[in-house]
């Protein structure tokens, strides 16, 4: 058994990170081809094989980080990820149930906790979501606002787009995207009301324009933080660096100084 230092530095090394990366994008090709019964009836057998083979790999790489961090795994939130991806793969059953079958292709999330690109990512937009909570309770404002007044204006004549709160909020939702708003809704709704642009065409502007945009500011900033945030980092353990071999040096040359002061009085 290697030490846990041993260990450590092992995991740590470029080619055992990506080796995981390139077995992680291999079994996800695997668990695709056995959605096609044509290749599952020519090399059925060969592809539950590699699939298991995969599957081995994922738990002697998450045995080997518990060896070499112990009490500090379960204090990673990447490594608890991991932990339950693989997880639900070796839960009784999993072959069996065609639910858990379908979730072992979560295993594929596993390449974001092993790329430090994809981290950035899903950090970026982690400390994005307190912005985005007010982002999307304003949306939600606008939503229901919206909602009230087109069921208002439009459920006698188009009571499948309009006729209560929840068709209204689906069909508006649909505008905001974009989907076949014009030819689809606004138009056939402008043959009956006229008028009905001056509300459609203010929703779409704040709602498509003004609020998503908003969101993807927010996520953009928060993604610059992060990686400023792992800059700075950086750059303080670097600094923190040369000032200890600056501070190695500078005891070195006041210990040869002493000899030398000492070499002399002798």
């Amino acid at each position: 058994m290697l030490s846990r230092e041993r260990t450590a530095a092992f995991l740590d090394l470029p080619w055992v990170r990506n080796g995981i990366i390139g077995v992680i994008l291999f079994n996800a090709v695997l668990l695709g081809m056995e959605t096609s019964g044509t290749i599952m009836g020519v090399a059925g057998p060969l592809v539950i094989t590699l699939d298991t083979a995969c599957l081995t790999i994922f738990v002697i790489e998450l045995t080997l980080k518990f060896h070499a961090q112990r009490g500090r795994f379960w204090r990673s939130g990447w490594n608890i990820f991991d932990f339950l991806i693989v997880g639900i793969s070796l839960m009784p059953g999993a072959q069996t149930f065609s639910v858990l079958r379908a979730l072992r292709i979560l295993r594929l999330l596993r390449v974001v906790s092993v790329s430090p690109n994809l981290r950035r990512v899903v950090e970026g937009f982690i400390k994005a979501l307190p912005g985005m909570g007010s982002v999307f309770l304003l949306m939600g404002m606008l939503f229901y606002i919206g909602a009230v007044m087109a069921t208002k204006l439009f459920s006698e004549t188009f009571p499948d787009w309009f006729g209560d709160l929840g068709n209204s909020a689906y069909t508006l939702f649909q505008i905001m995207t974009l989907e076949s708003w014009s030819m689809g809704i606004v138009r056939p709704v402008m043959e009956a009301y006229p008028y009905a642009w001056a509300f459609f065409v203010p929703f779409i502007m704040v709602t498509t324009f003004a609020v998503v945009n908003l969101l993807v500011g927010l996520i953009v900033n928060s993604m610059q933080d992060a990686h400023a945030a792992e800059s700075n980092q950086a750059t303080d353990d670097y600094r923190h660096e040369v000032l200890k071999r600056l501070a190695a040096i500078e005891a070195r040359l006041q210990e040869q100084e002493k000899q030398v002061d000492h070499a002399r009085k002798e």
